[in-house]
């Protein structure tokens, strides 16, 4: 039986052509009113499905261990920024003249969360410097070293590898420069062992503090989980291209004029949309995916 999801309205749907973009094959399903993945639980294991009919969200689930519902219930709030009230932020960004059209059209914007912080930091490198199909792709691939699931549902028969999987058995997957597979794996390592650890405890200082050290690992990384794994609000990633391309574009550039945008003016712009840069970036990165 599906249960309906608590959230403040407005919601925007976009949220889940993010995530159907980045679905990795075996592990998640998506399109553009649902998402549904398997998951791995303290208990065992189990899958969800959420569904937006236009008006609610749906949930579908099903755990090994009964007393595994409640984190399940966590993570997905998490996954799809349930907890957070839109109004303060899109009112803050359609203040920004060129982001008020935006944010009419599209009230109500969800920063997209994520089920397992280690992975994400996993996804995350992994994605670095190329493009969302290519890390789709090479994601996919690092599947073939993952565990089944006792509750299959669909297409989705797989977990996404653990680091200690990955760290065990990326090195033939895996394809690119090998100091950047070296950094994947070694991260992966760190994770596995237990010397490197995130989770939503962490704060985006503390996520600073233990990330830039490890190789591999730029302000961007950083910035990026600290929007995805600690929900982070005020995020802004100036040296972002398709933030760059996004905000040339909305203000009527072409792409090749979009393009020379420098860092310093994008900081200077997104200063007064203080606390809620994380959604202005959501917003950008938007505009850039529509061109």
């Amino acid at each position: 039986m599906a249960l309906a999801l608590d959230f403040t309205p407005p919601f925007d749907p976009g949220i889940f052509d993010f995530l159907a973009a980045r679905a990795v094959g075996g592990v998640e399903q998506a399109d553009s009113a649902s998402y549904a993945r398997t998951l791995l639980l303290p208990g065992g294991h189990g899958w969800f499905r959420v569904a937006w009919d236009g008006a609610a969200l749906w949930l579908e689930s099903e755990v090994e261990e009964p007393g595994d519902g409640a984190e399940l219930m966590l993570r997905v709030r998490h996954l799809f920024n349930l907890d957070h009230n839109p109004r303060a932020a899109d009112e803050t960004l359609s203040a920004d003249p060129q982001l008020a059209p935006r944010v009419a059209a599209l009230p109500g914007i969800r920063l997209p969360g994520c089920v397992d912080s280690a992975e994400m930091l996993v996804r995350a490198m992994v994605g670095q410097q190329i493009t969302v199909a290519a890390a789709r792709t090479a994601l996919n691939q690092l599947v073939a070293l993952s565990t089944p699931s006792r509750l299959p549902h669909g297409s989705m028969t797989h977990f996404f590898p653990t680091p200690a999987e990955i760290a065990g058995g990326g090195r033939a997957i895996l394809r690119g420069p090998q100091r950047r597979v070296d950094s994947i794996l070694g991260a992966a390592a760190r994770l596995a062992d237990g010397t490197l650890h995130v989770d939503g405890r962490d704060t985006v200082e503390s996520l600073r503090a233990k990330l830039l050290p490890v190789p591999g690992i730029g302000p961007w990384t950083v910035g990026y989980l600290a929007m995805r794994v600690l929900a982070s609000p005020d995020v802004f990633l100036p040296t972002d291209a398709a933030v760059r391309n996004g905000y040339g574009l909305l203000r009527g550039d072409t792409l090749a004029a979009a393009r020379t945008i420098k860092p310093a003016e994008l900081a200077r712009m997104s200063a007064p949309l203080q606390p809620w840069r994380s959604y202005a970036t959501l917003h950008l990165w938007r505009v850039a995916g529509e061109k």
